[in-house]
Parts: C-alpha cells; structure tokens; sequence
C-alpha cells in the first residue's frame, strides 16, 4: 500500500504551534491553555514526523479520554490523508486501543479461555453488597462502584484499599473494611462467571500485564508501534501510565498534551503528577507552552486568568497566562438572587433573550457543581417551553422510547439471520433506523409535543450512531450496544438541540457561545466536604481543585459569561439556610456594590406587594411560604389522604407524558393544593406556581380529585 507523505503547510499556526510541531523527535511536553488550539498542534506534529521520514503512518498511536476527543483527531487526520484507514494513523480512547490489542493477543497470553466485556458493573456490584450484609441502595451501590473503579485505576488492590483509603481521605460510603470485601466479591464474581467478565479497567490491566509478561507479545506490538501521543495527560491515572510505559518500553518517542491547570478528576485517580514529571523523567524532552487562546473573548480570558491566578500549590507553578486573540466581547455579568427559584427565572429570562437576538439554544449552557442544583433550571425552561438537554443526568437513558429502543437494538444483536455487513459501518445506521422505525422513528417530524419529544429521542440515538460511525467504521451494533450502556452509566446522553444542563466536570472539553455559571455559594463551590468538618482542617488539595473546577467553567464560554449566587438555600424539609458566594468570586466582581445587591425580584418585574400569609395575613417571606400561602408556623395541615391521592395522580400524568413529577406540580404546590381545597379555576390560580398553563392542562383533573375527597369526608366524618 502506497504511504500519502502529507504536504505540510504551516503559515496557519501561531510561533508557539509551530514549535511544537518541528521538535525534534522524542520527547515533547507541550502545554496547552485552553482554547489554545491544541488539537491542531497534536495532529501538525504527527504529519510532521510522517512527512520528516521519522515513523510511518501506521506506527503511530494517539491516545485520549474520550471517544469524543479521539473522533475529533480522527476527523482532524483523515482530513490531511492520515486517518481512519487501514495502514494509517490510529486515535482511540486508552480503552478502545487495549480492547482491540487485548483480543489480538489473548490467544497467546491466555489460550481459549473464553471472555467477555461486562455491560454494566452496577448489578455484580450490587450482588456483592448484599453478601457483604450491605443494604444495596441505588446511591450505595454508585457509591461503591466508584470507589472500586478508584482503587483499580489507581493500582490499589482490596486487601490494600483500607490503607490506601486513610491516605487518600477517601469519602467511604462505608466501613471501608467493608468496601473492601464489596470489591474482592466483585471481582470473584467476574472471575467466577460463565467466563471471565472484563471490566473496562481489566482491560488495561491485562494488556500492561500481557505487555510486561510476554516478550514476544511486547516485541510484536512495539514492532508496529513506534510513536505516541497522550492528549489531555493531566488526567492520566496510575493504571493509565502502566499501560504507557508497557506500551513504550525504553524509547522516548512520546508527545504528551496538557494543562495542570484543568486537573479537576483527581477523585477518580487521575494525577498530574506525570505531566508535572515530565521533565524530569525525559532530561532531553522540548517543552513548549501554548498561551495564546483562539477560543474566549479577551473579556472572558481575563476573567478566567484571575480565578487561576489565586491558585496555590505545585500545580500553580505551571499555570499559563493566556492571551485572548478575539475581538472584545461582553463583560462577564455577576448577580446575586434571593433564592435558587429566582436565579433559574433570571437565567431563563436572559436564555429567552439571547435566543431571540439569534444566539442558537444549542450554543447555550448552564452549568453547576453538582446535579441536584438542575431541578429548578429544568422546571423554569419546562414552563417557558425552552428545550434543554441534561447532560450528566439520568433523564435520557431513563425515558421509556430510549429503553424500548435499546431492548429492540439488542434483539436485533442476538439475531442469526443478520450477515455481518449488515452491523457494522453504513449499514449500521440503516439497521439502526429499521429497528428504530416500529419504535416510533418516523421518516417526517411528527405532531404534537409529546410525540416529537419521543421521536427527537429516537433520532438522537441515530445521529449518535451516525457520528460514532464517521469516528470508527469498524463500529458494529454489539460495539454500538456497549457505548449505549457505557454512556447510560457515564450519564452521558447524545447531544440533542437545545439548552445544555450539566455539571461542571461533565462540561470538560466542550464550549458554548453562552454560559452560566450557577449556584456559585461556599458548600457547593467549594463542594462542602473540602471546607473540613466538625474540627477537621480545610482540605488544600481539594480546594484548589475546586478553584480549578470553576476556571474550567470559565473558559467553556466564547463571548457570553455569567456567573451568579443565591442568599439562601432550600433544605430537606422546607426549611431555608443562609448561604454565601463562593469565596473564589472575592476579587473578581468589578463593582462589588451593584453585584452584592439581593434580587429578591426577578430582573425585568415591577414591584409587587408581599402577598400575605392567609392565617396571620402578615407578609410572607421566602418562597416556600409564598408557595402555601401561609407562614411556615401558622397551622396548615394538608389532608393525608388527599394529598397522596394528589401524588399518585401526578406519577401517572408524569409517567405519561414522560417528564419529571416536578414537572407537572411540585411538592409544594400538591401541599398548598391540599391545605385550600380549591373549588374552581379562581381558587387553583391563587395558589402561587399555577398558572393558566397548567389550569388548562391538570386544572379539570385536580378539581374532581379535590372535591371526591370533600365529598368523601363529608360522608364519612371522623
């Protein structure tokens, strides 16, 4: 096969880039901002190596985190003639590259003992909680499972992981003897199985093992290899560097991409210990800093050099000041709001506003600490019927067209009757659609919201397809079944158009036109475990990671930034707590009187008098009170009865419509609905959250439930 030599035209890169590219071959250490083009540097310097006659395009192996990442290489090659073909340049995941050399050389390693990748660890998890006497709770379960992906990715076996644990202060879910033995059943389990059952972290366990073991497994594969790329090496874990190093050998050929700066996965074992290192393990590496940021406006990259420019520790030492090359843009906005409820209404007002002015929903992002800080967003954007996106939530996989699909897909899996082309590649993405089709996949968007809401599912599953397609045309619908299940697990659903929820770590590596940056408060960024607890000392490390969280929330926005607070968070049970920004605003906010100002109104609505409290009739505070229409201890009680009858309603419409309960009323309103006993339209539209919207949709309902329950207790008096 003829070897296409790229012709390499560097006038496109700025000096820093170029210099990159033309190191000599060996080590190179370059570090990358964000924004700062790194993607193109990566795949420049591969061309330049092939084009110099230092390797050929089959010997090069470019490796990183996601199939997202790595599909965006592939994409960046096959454009310069190097990707995506036999005998050319191979980018994959650091898990796809072990499965694929894991089934090449399992034959020599471990003979015809037969063995098959887990589709889910959370059910062997779960079982082995059980035998350890542990109730297997959904959250305990997650739980464990993380804490065992930790200890396999960080080379901790589980007789060792109660040391290891102590020295990491690890947040166990339990006693962490406990875990332990919950992490020894798992793996017995596996090993016990019809089979082995792999893991994905068993895959780079073996293949490292399979490297160091057999030297004629590692001559062979060193013999085709020749050259690698690491990008994002930040987020390499101790499991990750093995596999490396396997793979390496004692040559240098190694480029590696990142920034110390944008560690934020410590959590799950990775370190940037090995990029900070780099130096020092390759005395002769060419070390270059990319600065200069093609991404943000100058406004938003100045704002994201001062988060980091707080930063304390080893890491800060190798922060890079970056240098905007766009043209101005906004200032960043900061706002204060008396409660999460306000903050969402403001946020929505202002996504309403820069979609009518033309900025795409897609190309709009509200992004958060932690999940449980989505619900408001989700029922605001709901109620204005602004389409949204969860990613990191559940709600995708969890929907039921999305299950049946899948149930469908893995029937069509088990089939015999399918030739093999007919899985795999182009024709993938005809099977897809053919077995999508009595599903509800149609050839023309339906009518009717619901009906598109599903139908919009299922298309995303086919785009999804589609561009995992363009990624791998090697991809068949068993490979296509186990990125379906990896990403249900990974709370990683298919991008769909709209507005994008996610948290900040779920928000790593992509970039919006619009961001908002939300629920910016001390215990949640800083998360509340990093502050110490009880006498316990402030956890540095931890903290400055958390700094690093929000930098990497800065610099996801390209031109629109706002970064807001509440005064007050709602707990469990009703009640509300004060709370304060977060301290890594302190300094950051140019006009700190105009910022620190309470928005107890939303911004745009005219002064409204307090409505009062209908027992005491003195002025309600808070929307909890606002919400029942009485304060918080004036006597109210809600009729039991009714108000589970009131529940029971709201599952079923939910289920059928197939959004969140909340969605169709909230807790609170049920309460407040059951406390006054409405008897027409008027007494449901005093009730504060219900609207003419919702009148027309559940209004008829509620009302009969209500007065069935009247008349119940009427006839039957206690």
């Amino acid at each position: 096969m003829m070897v296409r030599v790229p012709v390499l035209d560097l006038t496109d890169l700025d000096p820093e880039q170029a210099a990159a590219v033309r190191a000599p071959r060996g080590p190179v250490c370059v570090l990358a901002g964000a924004g700062t083009g790194k993607t193109r540097t990566i795949t420049h310097r591969i061309a330049h190596l092939i084009a110099g006659g230092h390797v050929k395009p089959d010997q090069v192996l470019a490796v990183t985190f996601t199939a997202r990442a790595a599909g965006e290489m592939r994409n960046r090659l096959r454009s310069m003639g190097l990707g995506g073909d036999a005998g050319q340049v191979q980018a994959r995941t650091f898990h796809a590259a072990a499965l694929r050399q894991l089934r090449y050389f399992w034959p020599q390693v471990v003979g015809d003992v037969p063995w098959r990748l887990l589709d889910s660890k959370f059910p062997v998890v779960s079982q082995a909680a059980q035998r350890a006497g542990l109730r297997a709770s959904t959250e305990m379960v997650r739980d464990l499972l993380s804490e065992i992906e930790w200890a396999k990715a960080s080379l901790i076996a589980p007789e060792d992981y109660p040391a290891a644990a102590a020295r990491h202060h690890r947040d166990a879910p339990c006693e962490v003897d406990k875990v332990a033995q919950v992490y020894a059943g798992y793996e017995s389990a596996k090993a016990s199985a019809d089979g082995l059952l792999l893991d994905f972290d068993d895959l780079l366990l073996h293949t490292a093992a399979a490297l160091e073991d057999y030297p004629s497994v590692a001559d062979e594969f060193r013999g085709r290899y020749r050259s690698f790329v690491v990008d994002e090496y930040q987020d390499v874990t101790p499991l990750q560097q093995r596999v490396l190093n396997a793979w390496l050998g004692d040559r240098d050929d190694l480029t590696v991409v990142g920034d110390a700066n944008q560690t934020i996965y410590s959590f799950t074992g990775a370190t940037p210990s090995y990029l900070l290192d780099f130096s020092r393990r390759f005395p002769d590496a060419t070390v270059v800093r990319l600065e200069r940021d093609y991404r943000s406006t100058p406004q938003v990259v100045a704002l994201a050099n001062q988060v980091i420019g707080a930063a304390r520790g080893r890491i800060a030492g190798t922060r890079l000041a970056l240098i905007g090359q766009r043209p101005d843009g906004p200032e960043p906005e900061f706002a204060e709001y008396a409660d999460a409820h306000a903050e969402a209404v403001a946020v929505a007002g202002r996504i309403q506003t820069l979609i009518a002015e033309g900025t795409p929903a897609a190309e709009i992002a509200v992004l958060y600490r932690t999940n449980a800080l989505s619900e408001p967003f989700e029922q605001v954007l709901t109620e204005r019927a602004i389409p949204f996106q969860v990613r990191g939530g559940e709600g995708f996989f969890q929907r039921q067209e999305v299950r049946q699909a899948v149930v469908e897909l893995r029937k069509a899996d088990a089939r015999d009757d399918l030739p093999d082309e007919a899985r795999s590649g182009a024709s993938l993405i005809s099977l897809v659609r053919a077995v999508l089709a009595p599903v509800g996949l149609t050839a023309e968007e339906p009518a009717g919201a619901q009906a598109k809401e599903r139908w919009s599912s299922l298309l995303a599953l086919v785009q999804l397809t589609e561009e995992l397609v363009s990624h791998d045309d090697e991809l068949d619908l068993s490979a296509l079944l186990r990125e379906l299940a990896t990403r249900a697990e990974a709370k990683h659903p298919p991008t769909v158009d709209g507005v994008t929820l996610a948290s900040l770590h779920a928000a790593k590596g992509l970039e919006w036109d619009a961001v908002f940056l939300a629920g910016l408060t001390d215990g949640s960024l800083p998360i509340f475990h990093v502050l110490g607890r009880k006498n316990a000392p402030v956890d540095e490390a931890g903290l400055e990671e958390e700094r690093r969280l929000l930098y990497v929330g800065v610099t996801r926005a390209r031109t629109h930034l706002s970064l807001s607070w509440t005064q007050r968070r709602l707990q469990a049970g009703g009640d509300y707590r004060p709370v304060t920004r977060s301290r890594f605003l302190n300094g950051l906010i140019p006009d700190e009187s105009a910022a620190s100002r309470i928005a107890v109104e939303v911004p745009g609505r005219a002064e409204t008098p307090r409505p009062l409290c209908r027992v005491c009739l003195k002025p309600l505070i808070g929307t909890y009170a606002t919400m029942l229409g009485r304060c918080r201890r004036c006597p109210g009680e809600a009729d039991p009865v009714l108000l589970d009858a009131l529940k029971e309603w709201r599952a079923e419409k939910a289920e059928a419509l197939r959004v969140r309960d909340f969605v169709v009323f909230t807790d609170t309103t049920l309460t407040a609905i059951a406390e006054q006993l409405p008897t027409d339209d008027t007494g449901l539209a005093a009730i504060a959250g219900i609207g003419a919207k919702k009148i027309e949709q559940y209004g008829a309902d509620v009302l009969a439930i209500v007065a069935s329950r009247v008349r119940a207790t009427a006839q039957n008096p206690r």
